[in-house]
């Protein structure tokens, strides 16, 4: 079996790259979906805000996926759902498995990596205490509320101010839970601003900043006290604990590249993203393999998610159509200073780019007053001003290709400063 490109995952990232790959040109293109739906991860998210970049327009989780779903209708593109990629070699053959077909061995031409993140559990993150039942995932509640339709609990304590965890405090009041706050280990919210005013504040839900869990006692076999002490750092402060009668903990505490996919293939992981090493084209260490969305780093706003997939399946097709997998300029390498938690992309092949490169990146700590830096060695190429720079969002840094040519080859490093007053 042979498709000129495989898309694997059918979420946000899989649905807008392969619908821009055929755009482009793509011949006969597959989407492979372990779920039984394509949506991927929206389908649970029924809340609004999604779409705003993209399409103009507010639009629930569901929504915005059902515009590209609708978008696939007479393209030629075949969809596989319910359908597990259990393996990927170098050559660009993938195996997957279901229960219509069995196994299958399927050849690609080039292959789309999308198949998102997971989240945290409890024990990534070691907390201490029993292991009654009543400590889900914040992800998990939302599906369990939104599409089984249960109720997860009456009593909730949330971990982790993440986006999921702020958005399902509000779900949860709105059921009629009692949420009795947030607890964040670091000295700011992790979450976007919008969703700290529209999901705690509106609805008089506390944020504990520089607090954690840490101890859990249950009843019955079900959760019924959470303890949250201060830090001092990451450490715990004695004498400073609080007890809260839960009968459930939420944990919104990170999400994770799923990635074990592209370990396979040999492709090169980026060790600060737990992604996959790419260029300016999303394309990996192995020729004719790219990735987009959050396997390749977590991003904030699915529109986003949506920008990168269409820029790798344009960039996939093209390779399909010139085999462009060699380098055609300098091949600049980009690394993080000061303040910056990573980049992507990773490399830039100054001879594939046009007027300017796109870098993402996110800051380790709240920063006012900010001064965006490029430099080779101590040599700053470029510099860019902003008003405030938040862990929680992600930042775009447009990098003219002047800048990148001046830099001559060497590697460059990308720094965020608070500018001096």
């Amino acid at each position: 079996m042979y498709y000129d490109l495989v898309v694997i995952g059918g979420g946000p990232a899989g649905l807008a790259a392969a619908e821009e790959a055929k755009k482009n040109g793509a011949g006969s293109v597959l989407i492979i979906e372990r779920n039984e739906e394509l949506g991927g991860i929206l389908n649970q998210c029924i809340h609004s805000g999604f779409g705003i970049h993209v399409f103009g327009e507010q639009l629930t989780g569901p929504e915005y996926a059902k515009r590209f779903i609708d978008r696939l209708s007479g393209t030629g593109i075949e969809v596989k759902t319910d359908t597990m990629v259990i393996g990927i070699s170098p050559d660009k053959t993938v195996t997957a498995v279901n229960s219509a077909e069995g196994y299958l061995e399927i050849k690609a031409g080039a292959i789309i990596l999308a198949m998102g993140c997971r989240e945290r559990t409890r024990s990534s993150i070691a907390i201490p205490g029993e292991r009654p039942s009543g400590i889900f995932t914040a992800g998990t509640a939302q599906k369990y509320i939104n599409v089984e339709g249960y109720m997860v609990g009456k009593r909730v304590l949330i971990l982790g101010s993440g986006d999921i965890g702020l958005i399902m405090a509000r779900r949860l009041t709105l059921e009629g839970a009692k949420v009795l706050g947030v607890v964040e280990i670091m000295p700011y919210s992790n979450g976007l601003k919008r969703n700290i005013a529209q999901c705690l504040e509106d609805y008089g839900i506390p944020l504990y900043l520089s607090h954690t869990v840490t101890d859990i006692k249950g009843e019955n076999g079900r959760l019924s006290r959470v303890t949250v002490s201060k830090v001092n750092g990451f450490e715990p402060i004695p004498g400073t604990e609080i007890e809260f009668e839960a009968d459930t903990l939420l944990l919104s505490v990170g999400l994770v590249p799923e990635n074990e996919l592209s370990r396979s293939a040999g492709i090169e992981i980026d060790s600060r993203t737990n992604g996959a090493t790419v260029n300016e084209e999303m394309m990996t260490s192995v020729p004719g393999i790219f990735a987009c969305g959050n396997v390749l780093h977590v991003h904030d706003l699915v529109d986003f998610v949506t920008e990168e997939a269409q820029k790798a399946g344009k960039a996939a097709a093209e390779y399909l159509r010139e085999n462009k997998d060699g380098v055609s300029g300098e091949t600049i390498e980009i690394r993080n200073g000061a303040n910056v938690g990573y980049t992507v992309p990773q490399k830039i092949d100054t001879g594939k780019i046009g007027k300017f490169a796109e870098v993402f990146f996110r800051v380790r700590s709240v920063l006012n007053n900010a001064e965006i830096s490029v430099k080779a060695g101590e040599e700053i190429l470029f510099s860019k001003k902003r008003e405030q720079m938040l862990p929680a969002e992600m930042e775009k840094l447009i990098i003219p290709k002047k800048v990148l040519d001046a830099a001559n080859g060497r590697t460059i490093t990308v720094s965020a400063e608070e500018a001096e007053k």
